[in-house]
């Protein structure tokens, strides 16, 4: 699909006028569907139809580059705003939609403000959101916890208990996509939020690498060094995958007891695996860190996704009108019905309907009640830094560096 749109060509490469086409690339899950659907009732009605162009999740990231900086980019495009948007609103080839948000009653009235927020740049609209939120939460089977006596973990204490229970008897505690490397990154951003509260990491954001040698930093990789040494993730992590679902296939088998992942992990169980998403998937948040002075209600992840507009779209009426449908009740209860939470105005009064009302409503209240909310590290920082980071973290986890080494070489980074 990717080849036959950059072969083709884009809508923004097309011709203008009243027909035509925009091309909108979306991260390939099992989410997908429900924008699909939300394009195919879209170009019933429209003139210039919308283009759906799915890319492998693992794939992503590096095709959207390659394309923004080819003649055939996307018109519209899926991303995670901040720091992931940042070099193309540098090099003008984002819609700054801030008037348009304000002026137009379904984009201004649609969404709560809040997540409008999280993804803007420089106090800047430039995207619309169009998935839902996706805090980080600690999932884990209930089955296996009620068969060995064990509760939820709230605290250190209670997580080191399950570690100890689960291994001697065989079962991984928790799974781990770690050749996938983003995963471990959640260990982390907890752990330090957790310790030394979200602030050290509002430094880092804000350009201060010297922030990385907070002590809060190194208490975090000492503990992510602890908890590989003891099997925590199991002997063979670093070549387990999420994407291709290696580690929800863990969990849901019952070989793992536990799993840090997005919200997203509730739909994504929920379509490999239905009957454990309704009957043994359970969720908790990450437990708190004994001498921590981060808020245990502090929560990291992803405010939501969004879509922004490609300036070189030849068909920009078309690609808002498109934005706006993401507003609607419709494309509201469709994300409910997979099992997300909106980010739209009207979401409370929808989670009624969701596949598990229970799931919903706590995800809702998780996030409506955070003092903070911190984006995922790997999108709020620019690449220059979240790439290296991501290079530096996978090599704390496999045993190839120290946490010290860990905190010197992101404080070189420049």
């Amino acid at each position: 699909m990717v080849m036959a749109a950059v072969l083709a060509g884009c809508g923004s490469t097309g011709g203008g006028g009243s027909s035509g086409t925009i091309t909108a690339y979306v991260y390939g899950d099992d989410a997908v569907k429900v924008q699909k659907a939300a394009v195919d009732k879209f170009n019933k009605t429209s003139p210039v139809k919308v283009k759906l162009v799915s890319i492998p999740g693992s794939d992503y990231v590096n095709k959207l580059r390659s394309a923004m900086g080819s003649p055939s980019a996307p018109d519209v495009f899926y991303n995670w705003g901040g720091g992931s948007i940042k070099p193309y609103v540098e090099a003008g080839q984002l819609v700054d939609l801030t008037s348009t948000v304000k002026n137009d009653a379904t984009l201004k009235k649609g969404f709560l403000p809040s997540v409008v927020t999280a993804g803007s740049l420089d106090g800047k609209v430039y995207g619309v959101p169009m998935r839902g939120m996706q805090p980080v939460i600690l999932f884990y089977n209930k089955t296996l916890f009620a068969d060995n006596h064990l509760g939820a973990p709230r605290t250190w204490g209670d997580l080191q208990k399950d570690i100890t229970t689960f291994k001697a008897k065989g079962i991984t505690p928790f799974a781990l996509g770690g050749s996938d490397q983003w995963p471990e990154l959640m260990w982390l951003e907890y752990l330090l939020d957790r310790i030394g509260g979200p602030g050290v990491f509002r430094k880092i954001q804000g350009g201060d690498a010297a922030a990385w040698g907070d002590p809060a930093v190194l208490k975090a990789a000492r503990t992510v060094e602890q908890l590989v040494k003891e099997g925590a993730f199991g002997s063979h992590f670093t070549t387990v995958d999420y994407g291709n679902g290696g580690a929800p296939t863990l969990l849901n088998k019952g070989k793992a007891a536990m799993h840090l992942m997005g919200s997203w992990e509730y739909s994504t169980q929920l379509g490999k695996a239905p009957a454990f998403a309704k009957k043994d998937l359970a969720w908790t948040a990450f437990p708190t860190v004994s001498g921590g002075v981060g808020d245990p209600a502090d929560v990291v992840g992803n405010p939501t996704n969004y879509w922004s507009v490609n300036s070189r779209t030849k068909h920009k009426d078309t690609a808002i009108a498109f934005l706006k449908t993401m507003a609607s009740q419709e494309y509201a209860k469709s994300l409910i019905d997979n099992g997300d939470v909106p980010t739209t105005s009207n979401a409370a009064s929808l989670l009624g309907s969701s596949p598990s009302p229970q799931f919903s409503t706590y995800q809702y209240q998780l996030v409506q009640k955070a003092p903070s909310f911190t984006l995922s590290w790997d999108q709020a920082l620019e690449s220059r830094i979240a790439s290296p980071l991501l290079t530096e973290i996978s090599k704390l986890f496999a045993g190839k560096s120290t946490p010290e080494q860990f905190v010197s070489a992101m404080k070189a980074v420049k």
